[in-house]
């Protein structure tokens, strides 16, 4: 383990409660949950923290509208997410609301003492803002001149007095720390957007508002009472003030965080705002800022009116908490997008779980029941099975690097590489023919191999699926805690004489999905209407210029993420680009689109692009395909993907 997590202090962001939970969420505090099992069993001071975000503009128009006041809102839809997290039987050790009085505390501590030492001032601010991002853009940035560039919705000109943080102070010092510290922002590909992002220049932040009220005051020393503090300045500091700072700071010593798990749609404030902020404060910088991708449903972008959002609770309830919790962590590459389906969920149980795992459980059930009375000793393993206990070490030896490193699902695949190595031996050696041939020991012997596999399997596995490996445990006769993970995982040791006891079947075969699937909307027509229409689309396409399908998909359409942007010098119209579709390697696209887009506000972000173009040469330098975009009197605009997509997925 890395040496930071003797003390281990690992937080999901707060979640904003305008809504109520859903897969991201859920996907987000599993990680967490994850993390935090797995550093207890290995003996490490673990804080976990998580908890909800109730301040800002959009929490108190969503409960004037429902005629409650904020308060009672933030406290009815914070409830909600916590008890969904008992429910999920989520092991956080502190659960913090920004309306907590020692927050508060915190905040106020934080502010004045960045105020004292020079680094916020008071001014006017002018600007687009989004109510419900809660954040300022500048012209450049809006959509068609008006709506935000993250969620889309139309922004607001809003001029007021307020206080700014010296933002702009800290540029130098954030690149320095980025080159200096090669893993704080995961993946890594995230990074190097930030870092981007940072080099482009940075604007001081407007870190208070007078347009409302609901947020925490300024300190009293400043005597500015129409003033509250910038969301995510109070946000933010959650995590700091959940450990005491600003009052009795009794937790203070697991300071600084080991990994804070976000979305990818705040990685910005977290890894640029935040860091800053500690900067200012003297306090360490947290080690990593973890950066998950977001989740679609069988393909599509997630919403109520669509009625295709997945609700965390039901697909639990109906498929089983560990059996939800493995496929979210199995399911994707951190950082990625991922696509929940239920045929997804149910290849996983099936094949996963009840093949691989389950599966194996009972052949030692039955083996160790048949031949041996339910009894297994190890003396023998090592003797007749050095060979397969040696592949087992070799994979087990560095596996929770990937942890560390938020490759989650490489953690479990190379868990299930050792449960093929058990498989695969009981059909290599045949305990049923050894015992036919009175080779009794050797019998035993591999009866005992595939024990102490399991075993160490369920040890990596507890953080993944508590309930389920407890009853593997149980039938093992062995107790999941940090003295057996050092004996088995660490000492590489062998269990000693155990008994095995029956367990009923851990993951059942589902042949059919348990949930309603999600129905489009359908607007029915008359048959005189479909004539109507047919006759229409026939006279419209014959005089078009018409081509075959065939023809149509000799063009490969592909989305890719522009992960670097540069002007190309001498060039009025000329951005110089590296896309990602997936291919191992970026592509270099030279798109005349600067009049309309500046190179920053691309990194990051998706486009269509014609991958199979011949390269051609523009201005000396070769062009690798070609942004899909349309143009007309109201200027020219990309053309995107609607919800973010896994790179080279095709277009079609």
């Amino acid at each position: 383990m890395e040496e930071s997590c003797k003390n281990v202090y690992i937080t999901t962001p707060i979640y904003y409660v305008n809504d109520v939970a859903h897969i991201g969420h859920a996907y987000t505090t599993i990680i967490a949950d994850m993390l935090a099992r797995y550093s207890r069993l290995t003996g490490a001071n673990t804080y976990f923290l998580t908890g909800t975000d109730e301040h800002g503009q959009k929490i108190a128009q969503s409960a004037e509208a429902r005629g409650k006041t904020p308060k009672e809102y933030a406290d009815e839809v914070s409830g909600k997410f916590k008890s969904l997290w008992d429910d999920f039987d989520i092991s956080y050790d502190k659960f913090i609301r920004t309306t907590d009085d020692e927050h508060k505390i915190g905040v106020q501590k934080a502010f004045e003492t960045m105020y004292n030492k020079g680094d916020i001032y008071k001014g006017d601010y002018e600007g687009y803002y989004c109510v419900s991002c809660e954040t300022f853009f500048t012209e450049k940035q809006l959509v068609d001149e008006q709506f935000c560039p993250d969620c889309g919705k139309p922004t607001n000109i809003v001029k007021e007095e307020s206080f700014f943080f010296k933002l702009s102070a800290y540029e130098d010092k954030l690149i320095k720390w980025y080159e200096e510290n090669e893993d704080c922002i995961l993946p890594r590909a995230k990074k190097n957007e930030i870092v981007n992002f940072v080099k482009g220049g940075l604007r001081d932040l407007s870190i208070s508002r007078t347009s409302f009220d609901w947020g925490v005051k300024l300190p009293e020393s400043l005597n500015e009472p129409k003033h509250v503090m910038y969301v995510w300045l109070d946000a933010l500091m959650n995590y700091i003030t959940a450990l005491g700072y600003g009052s009795d700071e009794k937790n203070m010593n697991h300071w600084p965080a080991s990994t804070h798990l976000v979305g990818k749609d705040i990685l910005r404030f977290h890894a640029i705002y935040w860091p800053a902020f500690l900067m200012s404060l003297d306090l360490p910088l947290p080690k990593h800022i973890a950066a998950h991708g977001w989740w679609t449903r069988d393909g599509e972008k997630m919403s109520k009116s669509k009625g295709n959002v997945v609700d965390p609770k039901k697909v639990a309830d109906a498929y089983g908490l560990d059996a939800f919790r493995y496929f979210m962590l199995r399911e994707v590459p951190f950082g990625q997008d991922g696509d929940f389906s239920q045929k997804a969920l149910m290849d996983r149980i099936n094949s996963d779980l009840g093949n691989d795992l389950g599966n194996l459980l009972n052949r030692i059930s039955g083996m160790s029941g048949k031949y041996f009375d339910f009894k297994v000793t190890s003396k023998d393993v090592e003797k007749f099975h050095r060979k397969e206990l040696d592949e087992v070490e070799e994979i087990l030896e560095n596996i929770e690097d990937y942890l560390y490193k938020m490759q989650l699902n490489r953690y479990l695949e190379d868990i299930w590489k050792v449960l093929t190595i058990a498989n695969k031996a009981i059909g290599d050696y045949e305990p049923w023919a050894k015992m036919k041939e009175g080779k009794e020991d050797e019998a035993m012997a591999l009866v005992a191999l595939i024990t102490n596999i399991m075993a160490r399997v369920s040890l990596l596995l507890d953080s993944v699926m508590p309930e389920k490996i407890g009853k593997i445990a149980a039938s093992l006769g062995i107790t999941i805690d940090n003295a057996t993970y050092i004996s088995l995982i660490k000492n590489k040791e062998l269990i000693a004489d155990t008994t095995i006891t029956k367990v009923e079947q851990l993951f059942p075969r589902i042949e059919e999905v348990l949930l309603e699937q999600a129905k489009p909307a359908v607007v029915e027509k008359s048959v005189a209407e479909e004539k109507s229409n047919k006759k229409e689309e026939t006279k419209e396409v014959e005089d078009d210029n018409l081509i075959t399908i065939d023809k149509f998909f000799e063009t490969s359409l592909k989305i890719g993420t522009i992960v670097e942007a540069v002007e190309v010098p001498k060039s009025k119209k000329l951005l110089k680009l590296q896309v990602d579709l997936g291919e191992g390697r970026n592509r270099q696209i030279l798109a005349g689109i600067k009049e309309f887009y500046s190179a920053e506000e691309l990194v990051g972000t998706q486009a269509c692009v014609v991958a199979n173009l011949k390269p051609a040469k523009l201005m000396g330098m070769l062009s690798e395909g070609m942004l899909m975009a349309a143009k007309d009197e109201n200027g020219l605009s990309l053309i995107r993907p609607e919800a973010p997509k896994t790179i080279g997925t095709k277009i079609s």
